[in-house]
């Protein structure tokens, strides 16, 4: 079965989005891959199209940053509406997809498409941490997430929110899902002290209720749920994670335990326990 691959990014060079080795993390999976480039003024569509791989069709595009996070959800879409086949792989640029859960998700998106009731696939996550060699596993970070759609217009899926996941319909009903064995990296807390930085002014207009950051973002603060992480990264980013994984100028700050990370502690021990994790937040409903 034909599949589609899709994403968005915007500054990605100033951002220090990985955003080469996120699109070679789908590339082999994808007849194509449909790359939504943002007017940028950092060199952006030229680092994309330097990839200079058939399959990706780059759509030149400018965002209405006004719109608040909705910007992310309509480019999303409109990134969606170019892909030609009924399904479609769904990678942020600062994601990169493992290649060891390729043939699972290619998998389960073949019994998907056999069952009319199913749109989409879930992946696992590991949030990589200031350093390549941790992780963040608290329950404020997902632990999954829909990464393939079906794509069909009559399924009615589409972006949710600032395009974290998806969901179904007028009524944003959750999106019935199967959970593939594969694994999604998150990169966005081992950019560059200077990317982090840079950051600000576009949460600023992303996210204005969010107000100013407190001091430096460079410097990550320490939560319960930060774990040595022990397994391999994927082989399309190995070079990117060395080349970030000693920045001196990101820094995590010691351990510290406060009142409020009680509800960590307490959520990890039920999880640990049950398999259960409390209060999370989910944008599908397993099948």
């Amino acid at each position: 079965m034909k599949v589609s691959g899709f994403t968005i990014v915007a500054n990605a060079v100033r951002l220090d989005f990985p955003v080469v080795e996120s699109i070679r993390s789908i590339l082999d999976c994808c007849e194509e891959v449909v790359v939504n480039v943002g007017r940028s003024d950092d060199g952006t569509l030229d680092l994309v199209r330097s990839l200079r791989d058939p399959r990706i069709r780059v759509l030149e595009t400018r965002w209405d940053m006004s719109r608040g996070p909705a910007v992310l959800a309509e480019e999303t879409a409109r990134a969606m509406g170019a892909c030609r086949h009924r399904w479609g792989i769904y990678i942020q640029a600062d994601e990169v997809l493992h290649e060891h859960g390729v043939p699972s998700l290619l998998d389960a998106i073949g019994r998907a498409d056999r069952d009319p009731s199913i749109e989409g696939v879930v992946v696992r996550y590991r949030h990589i941490f200031g350093r390549g060699d941790l992780e963040a596993t608290n329950r404020h970070w997902y632990r999954r997430e829909v990464r393939a759609v079906r794509l069909d217009p009559s399924a009615m899926v589409h972006p949710f929110r600032d395009a974290q996941g998806f969901r179904v319909g007028p009524s944003d009903r959750r999106v019935r899902a199967l959970l593939a064995d594969a694994e999604m990296f998150h990169y966005g807390y081992l950019r560059s002290a200077a990317a982090m930085r840079n950051r600000i002014a576009v949460d600023r207009t992303l996210y204005p209720e969010r107000g100013a950051p407190e001091g430096d973002p460079a410097y990550l603060w320490w939560a319960p749920g930060l774990r040595p992480f022990r397994g391999s990264h994927p082989a399309v980013a190995l070079e990117w994670v060395a080349a970030r994984s000693l920045d001196p100028e990101r820094r995590i700050s010691p351990p510290r335990p406060r009142l409020r990370h009680l509800r960590y502690y307490c959520s990890d021990w039920i999880e640990r326990l049950t398999g259960w994790r409390p209060f999370e937040f989910r944008n599908y409903e397993l099948r």
